[in-house]
């Protein structure tokens, strides 16, 4: 059996989307953005939005002025010209169900790690809408080990993003960007889990989903 060749991120079809969704979403929509840091720009980072929408994936693009990888459930790779159209803008399939096939994506996400890309994770794992929901720590699990085996200290981003009213076209959008958050060698990823998604619940002012 043949293996096909994996589509790279391309940094001018990123830009490019980029441009075309900044134009078409300052119609449509009104940020109001507030930074509590910067993103490094060396080494490895984590970034943990709300996800509420799919307009989300578009908005942190337009938030953070560095090329993203994005975790996007494999349903969205479905079909050939849309698959590699995601792929040259960072999208990464993650399948919750096969789990030889999400081993793989882990596997491509280390080796964007040990390089130093930034990569953007939804723990929620699905839409919640008017609240965060509790937060997937399977992943993070792994970045974790990943962390302990190589010695990185690997800041983990939480971002909050609340979709106010629309007045006219338009709909104010708020995103915090939080302070990094680190793990300490040998943390519990469910514990830590839990950790950024109450930051994210508080960025965001939505509040804890309770089962």
């Amino acid at each position: 059996m043949h293996c096909k060749k994996a589509v790279k991120r391309s940094s001018f079809i990123y830009l490019l989307t980029r441009r075309v969704a900044k134009f078409i979403f300052s119609i449509f929509y009104r940020f109001e953005i507030e930074r509590n840091s910067g993103i490094p720009e060396d080494g490895p980072v984590i970034i943990l939005p709300k996800h509420q929408f799919w307009t989300d994936i578009p908005i942190v693009s337009l938030v953070f002025k560095s090329l993203l990888y994005f975790v996007a459930k494999k349903e969205l790779f479905k079909y050939p010209l849309i698959r590699d159209y995601l792929s040259l803008l960072g999208g990464i399939p993650v399948d919750r169900k096969e789990s030889i096939k999400t081993l793989r994506s882990f596997r491509y996400i280390l080796s964007l790690l040990k390089i130093g890309e930034k990569i953007v994770i939804f723990p929620e794992g699905k839409y919640f809408r008017h609240m965060v929901g509790s937060g997937k720590s399977r992943l993070l699990r792994m970045i974790l080990r990943f962390q302990n085996d190589s010695g990185v200290k690997i800041p983990f981003i939480p971002v909050g993003i609340r979709y106010g009213e629309r007045k006219g076209l338009r709909r104010r959008v708020e995103i915090k960007v939080g302070r990094p958050l680190f793990a300490e060698n040998g943390c519990d990823a469910v514990l830590f889990t839990s950790r950024l998604i109450e930051e994210i619940s508080r960025l965001s002012g939505l509040p804890l989903y309770k089962e």
